[in-house]
């Protein structure tokens, strides 16, 4: 298995994203937060090794540098919008495609980092092939990008999480026919159930592994 430290390019400096193969790899996924956690969150990281288990290359990327990282934290609050997001989701696909011109390529993008999934999805029809978003706020892309994803969609939320659910089905709606919402029962904000996570790991999987196309 190669697992490398990457860097890659944005057009305002660099991002810093770890990108992992399996000696036998069907497709590549691209797992992004938004501007509230990193490459090192342990849930991001559970994602990875299932993806990895599954022979799906993956790369965490940070969406954000290490200069407004530290500025987040030390303000508490959130200055990169869902467009520079997106911008930057943009210009990892790219980079991506071009390393793995031959594999699948799909987007895990949880918290804000779904609505910039779905943005990249819209912008780059030929390149990403699907895109999971579970919790979070999808709905953030906006009405026009929505309407412009081509690519399968899987949204993912907690059947206890009553507002991310309500809003994740208003996605949902707004969508083209290729997307499913799937609810995991009695988990809550942010899957934070030990229990449920693996269970968002576990579909994501089988999600990615059919690039959209597997009956869950």
């Amino acid at each position: 298995m190669l697992s490398e430290t990457v860097t890659v390019p944005n057009g305002e400096g660099v991002l810093i994203g770890e990108l992992t193969v399996p000696d036998t790899v069907f497709g590549v996924a691209i797992i992004a937060h938004g501007s509230d956690s990193s490459r090192h969150s342990p849930r991001d990281r559970a994602v990875a090794d299932a993806l990895q288990d599954a022979a799906l290359g993956t790369l965490l990327i940070d969406l954000l540098t290490a200069d407004e990282e530290a500025a987040d934290w030390a303000t508490g609050r959130h200055h990169c919008g869902i467009g520079l997001l997106t911008h930057r989701l943009i210009a990892s696909v790219d980079w991506l495609a071009a390393c793995t011109t031959d594999l699948p390529l799909g987007l895990f993008g949880a918290s804000t980092g779904g609505a910039a999934a779905l943005g990249a999805a819209a912008a780059r029809p030929g390149i990403v092939d699907t895109v999971v978003c579970p919790d979070g706020r999808p709905d953030l892309a906006g009405d026009d990008v929505l309407g412009q994803v081509r690519a399968p969609v899987l949204l993912l939320a907690g059947g206890r999480d009553t507002e991310a659910l309500r809003l994740t089905r208003q996605t949902a709606n707004r969508l083209r026919p290729l997307n499913r919402l799937r609810v995991i029962p009695d988990a809550t904000d942010l899957f934070q159930e030990p229990q449920a996570l693996d269970e968002v790991a576990a579909v994501a999987a089988r999600w990615f592994a059919g690039m959209g196309q597997t009956h869950l």
